[in-house]
Formats: structure tokens, C-alpha cells, sequence
């Protein structure tokens, strides 16, 4: 089961996310994750792990579980690239450190521009333009969008990426962008779970034949560890989520992915464990009913827990809000 871009490439509807993901065990996941089914893994440089995921792939390719033509692959440019004389080496970069030749999307990580940091200097950059200051900060500089998505155009031009898009994007920089875009973007990734339904944007998206990617389809979960949500903000115990999957037997983890593809959007969901790898992928052969797609759907908060405008001065004593 596959979304469509404006331009009629399949994303696969289920993905591997990638972020989080132990360095020491990425190349072992990503291999049993293509080898459980999945054929679309989400990479990003600021991930710190893509070149476990090019080993993950590599024993794939070579041991004939899948070929490169059956993976979908994306990957984003981060916040130090978007100059334009940086970003073919930051989406090279991450093309040799997954060894691959071309990637299947691109995307613009946020619509944030911070200094730029050489390789040799520190990579992945992160955040902070030097961890090692008395009192650290993000380095945020004038880098226009339109310059960015130039230079997006031109790894496109050059069969670098397939498809470009963008992360972390509404509506109003979505306008803007496809007013000059010569390359329309045929990609957003967004957070997006029964907390956080955007519908607004989901609606625009759809006008616009962009194809919508959920990252976070689970809500709360990969926020625990790191002090931005709370533990009773948890969807996989909400009593809606787990009576819906209790009538359906399946697992509420299910019930949420599937809310997800039935809204059209593709879902990229991170596990370390293969029973869950498996379970997460078996999403394809149930259906909600009207009645339980609404009930979900009412639980939105407009709750976002990945939001540069509350974690950027928190955890990187900088104020970066995108989405005001």
C-alpha cells in the first residue's frame, strides 16, 4: 500500500524512521526491517547514524533480500546547508555514507538556516555552532527558502534525488514556495498522530498533489525520553485508541498507523524490536469505520511535541519558533 507524489511515485505507506535508533544497532535493524517487508526508511544527516543505515542496506542489497530499485529512501538537509554552495555536498554526503547513488526524496530538514559548519569540523553539526562555548547557542543566519529550494532543484536536475521536498512546513510557506518553484515540491513531512490532526494542512496538501508523510505517528512515545511530553499523553494507553483495537484485535500501535494511511498520509514509525517491526508494518489488511476514523480524530489537542519554538530555547537556549 503506497501514498502518491503529484508526480505518481509510490511511497510505500509504512516506513522505517530511522531517528533514535541506536548507532550500534541501526545496521542491524535496518537489515531486519527490509527483510520483515519494509521498503521505505527515513534517514536524515542530523540522525547521526546514516552510515549504519548504508551498512543495513548493503548486506541487504547484497545477500538478495531486496535490490535498490525496490527501496524508497529519503533523506533531509540540515539547518547548516541551506546556502545554496552547500547543499549538493551535504545531500552527497549523505548519498556516500549511505552508499547509494541516488536518493529516492530529499527534503529540507526545518525551515531554519543556521551557520554553516564544515565536515572536517563537526559532523553531524547539530544544533549548537559550538557545543564547546562557555554558553552555547544556535547560530541562526539569512539564508531565503528560494535560495535553498534553487539548489534543491539542481540535485533533482542532476538525478541526485528523485523527488525534493520539504519538512516542518504549513501552509503559508507551502504558498510561497510553489509560487516560484520551477521543481514543485511533491513531499511534506510533518508531525502528525490524533493529537496533532492538522486537517487544514492535510486539506491543502491534497489540493496540491503534495503527498504527506506522518513522522511521530504515535504520538507522545519518542518524546518520553527526552522531557517533552508527558507520560499520561501516551495514545497507545488513550481508552478511545485501545477500545477501537480491543474490538478490532489488533495492537493500538495498529490502530494508529492505520488511522494514518486511511487519512492518506504515508507514517514512518521507529522500533528496535523485530516483533514490533513486524506488527507495525501489518497495517494493510484491516479497515476503520467511518465511526472510528471521527472517534480518533476527535482526540485532537493541537498537541506538538516536536516544535523548535519550545525545544530550541530549552534545550539549545535559543528562540526558533517556525509554526506562529
Amino acid at each position: 500500500m503506497s501514498s502518491t507524489t503529484s508526480n505518481s511515485l509510490p511511497i510505500p505507506s509504512v516506513g522505517l524512521g530511522t531517528w533514535k535508533i541506536p548507532l550500534d544497532r541501526t545496521a542491524e535493524v535496518v537489515f531486519a526491517s527490509i527483510k520483515a517487508g519494509y521498503r521505505h526508511l527515513d534517514c536524515a544527516c542530523d540522525y547521526g547514524n546514516e552510515p549504519q543505515v548504508g551498512e543495513g542496506i548493503a548486506r541487504a542489497i547484497a545477500e538478495g533480500v531486496c535490490s535498490r530499485a525496490d527501496l524508497w529512501v529519503t533523506s533531509k538537509l540540515w539547518n547548516t546547508y541551506h546556502a545554496a554552495e552547500h547543499v549538493e555536498a551535504a545531500c552527497q554526503r549523505s548519498l556516500d555514507d549511505l552508499q547509494l547513488e541516488y536518493l529516492d526524496l530529499y527534503l529540507i530538514h526545518f525551515p531554519i538556516a543556521l551557520e554553516y559548519v564544515p565536515f572536517d569540523h563537526r559532523y553531524p553539526p547539530e544544533w549548537f555552532h559550538d557545543p564547546d562555548d562557555a554558553a552555547p547557542l544556535m547560530k541562526l543566519t539569512n539564508v531565503p527558502i528560494q535560495e535553498t529550494w534553487g539548489a534543491m532543484e539542481a540535485l533533482h536536475d542532476n538525478k541526485k534525488a528523485n523527488q525534493i521536498g520539504v519538512c516542518n512546513f504549513g501552509t503559508s510557506l507551502l504558498r510561497d514556495l510553489l509560487s516560484y518553484a520551477r521543481v514543485r515540491p511533491t513531499s511534506l513531512q510533518v508531525e502528525m498522530h490524533p493529537l496533532l490532526t492538522q486537517e487544514k494542512l492535510l486539506r491543502f496538501c491534497d489540493q496540491q498533489s503534495i503527498a504527506v508523510t506522518a513522522f511521530s505517528p504515535l504520538g507522545a512515545e519518542s518524546y518520553f525520553s527526552l522531557g517533552m511530553a508527558q507520560e499520561e499523553e501516551s495514545l497507545l494507553n488513550n481508552a478511545v485508541v485501545c477500545d477501537v483495537a480491543k474490538s478490532l484485535d489488533r495492537s493500538p500501535a495498529q490502530v494508529l498507523l492505520r488511522w494514518g494511511i486511511q487519512r492518506g498520509t504515508s507514517v514512518v514509525v521507529k522500533s528496535s524490536n523485530e516483533g514490533r517491526l513486524k506488527e507495525n508494518l501489518s497495517v494493510t489488511d484491516f479497515e476503520l469505520t467511518e465511526k472510528q476514523m471521527s472517534a480518533i480524530s476527535e482526540l485532537n489537542e493541537n498537541r506538538r511535541f516536536n516544535d523548535p519554538g519550545d525545544f530550541g530555547e530549552a534545550a539549545f537556549n535559543t528562540f526558533v519558533p517556525i509554526y506562529e
